[in-house]
């Protein structure tokens, strides 16, 4: 049962709990593990802000140009700033903050416009799903650019219904700008796509007013970002054209991998809606008509399809492109969640049922692993001999066996969780329960983030620091790190 004070959040503050509670998923965590190396190559660069001072072309580690859009370099190197050097949680704090705005901006901007339960629901399936959780959790440019754009279209979408296209609000140039220097000109071409198609659809304003809306948001947006390549142009003379697009020939798939993608990218609740398929009454699909949706939903469906095909065209294909499209489809799939909980309950249970099971079979694990009565390695070991999913399961292991204060209170946040789901299963209240299963969820994100990422991924001579000058240390096991030449926390594990 909640308690007054979650209560009171809930009715009086749901965006303040909302972000309170995002905060928790991943602030106390982003710091507890190494770079990868695609991170390493982020921080290095921002390192190189900070030696340097060179905020137009920095260079990376190995001392190449760095043609990138710099918005995640500059937040990193700010936020890098007071203590002097990179490190791994200043360099995940661009990703972590995008997504704290982004679920505070989405509750707010939906729980004006749709049904408030729904809004709520809404917010925390995205927060609790694979792809947004694990965006919003490393140093890469895809929560950051997927929250300045989400938000852009939040007042795009309040400039026409508010301000009828009158007098462009500057947040908008403002936010588009910012997408704009995270990942190249996508970040102007997309909310402007979404925008103009819907103002279309919707038949309210004249060919010619859309047109005008169009232009003088793009040019208001292209102001900020000119000023960087000009100063790129500058400073690159003919080399200036390598930034204007960000490459993806690295992630070429084939035309199906969209759709795998979204399906992995919301689990655990892609198993909720494939549990409802079988409660569900099958009937041939009446005639649609986009325009008898409320805008709102309107507005959400034009997104989410316009993103999809925006990045569906391309050859290169990653799941985290479709990231601006998830707050979109989270809108309907939560009037979803809330219809199959209300009116077929059987399938409600059974899924929480199923999920319960599973993390009560990890707990159970987790005590018999602790009183020796199992040993994960050498079951491990009967279905592989991979050395480094081995080492992974002594390194689970070990930390279980041995619980620190985080492992052990992460624990009990899921026992609780668990125990609160058990209760609400037997009560008739069936929106409670849901609510239950959503704290299952974001109790078994801080289970592999606070134990099984954190001692995977962590190893105890790898806390480096980034000050002056940098090189790139090869090390089989860690892959590229990058490390400082002039100063280090720890000590070089031997190659």
């Amino acid at each position: 049962m909640r308690t007054p004070f979650l209560q009171y959040l809930y009715l009086q503050k749901p965006v303040t709990m909302a972000i309170i509670i995002c905060a928790i998923s991943v602030l106390p965590w982003i710091g507890l593990w190494d770079f990868s190396a695609n991170e390493s190559r982020e921080a290095g660069i921002a390192a190189s802000i900070l030696e340097t001072g060179n905020c137009v072309l920095p260079t990376d580690a190995e001392g190449e140009l760095a043609y990138t859009p710099p918005m995640l370099h500059w937040l990193i190197a700010a936020f890098s700033l007071p203590q002097g050097h990179v490190s791994e949680f200043t360099a995940r704090l661009p990703s972590a903050l995008a997504l704290i705005v982004l679920i505070g901006f989405t509750l707010f901007f939906f729980g004006e416009r749709i049904k408030f339960q729904e809004a709520f629901i809404c917010t925390f399936l995205l927060l609790t799903c694979i792809e947004v959780h694990k965006a919003g959790m490393i140093a890469g440019t895809d929560m950051l650019f997927t929250a300045f754009i989400v938000i852009a279209l939040y007042m795009l979408y309040r400039w026409e219904n508010k301000l009828e296209l009158k007098g462009l609000p500057i947040s908008i140039p403002i936010l588009i700008g910012c997408a704009v220097l995270t990942k190249g000109l996508t970040g102007i071409l997309l909310p402007l796509l979404v925008f103009g198609v819907y103002l279309v659809i919707l038949k309210k304003h004249r060919t010619l007013t859309i047109i005008k809306a169009l232009i003088y948001a793009g040019v208001a947006s292209s102001f900020l970002p000119l000023i960087w390549y000009a100063a790129v142009w500058r400073q690159a003379g003919d080399q200036f054209f390598n930034v204007l697009f960000v490459e993806s020939s690295e992630h070429v798939h084939g035309i199906w991998y969209y759709f795998g993608a979204l399906l992995g990218g919301f689990m655990p609740w892609t198993l909720f809606f494939f549990f409802s398929l079988f409660g569900l009454k099958l009937r041939w699909p009446q005639k649609f008509n986009i325009r008898s949706l409320d805008k709102i939903k309107m507005f959400s469906l034009v997104a989410l399809v316009c993103i999809f095909f925006f990045y569906f065209i391309p050859s290169g294909k990653k799941s985290a492109f479709l990231l601006p499209a998830y707050p979109f489809i989270a809108v309907f799939l939560a009037q979803y969640t809330i219809y199959i909980t209300e009116y077929r309950m059987l399938v409600t249970r059974i899924f929480v049922g199923f999920l319960s099971l599973i993390t009560l079979v990890i707990l159970t694990t987790f005590v018999l692993t602790i009183t020796h009565v199992i040993d994960p390695v050498s079951i491990t070991a009967q279905f592989t001999s991979n050395p480094l999913i081995l080492n992974n399961a002594t390194l689970v292991k070990s930390a279980v066996q041995s619980p620190d204060l985080i492992t052990t209170g992460i624990v009990l946040i899921v026992l609780a969780a668990l125990v609160t789901v058990i209760y609400q299963m037997f009560k008739k209240i069936n929106l409670k329960m849901l609510y239950a299963t959503i704290f299952l969820a974001f109790a078994v994100n801080l289970m592999v983030d606070g134990i099984f990422i954190r001692n995977i991924k962590s190893v105890e001579t790898s806390n480096y620091s980034f000050t002056t000058s940098t090189s790139i240390s090869t090390n089989p096991f860690l892959g590229n790190v990058f490390t400082a030449t002039a100063e280090r926390a720890g000590k070089l594990p031997s190659n």
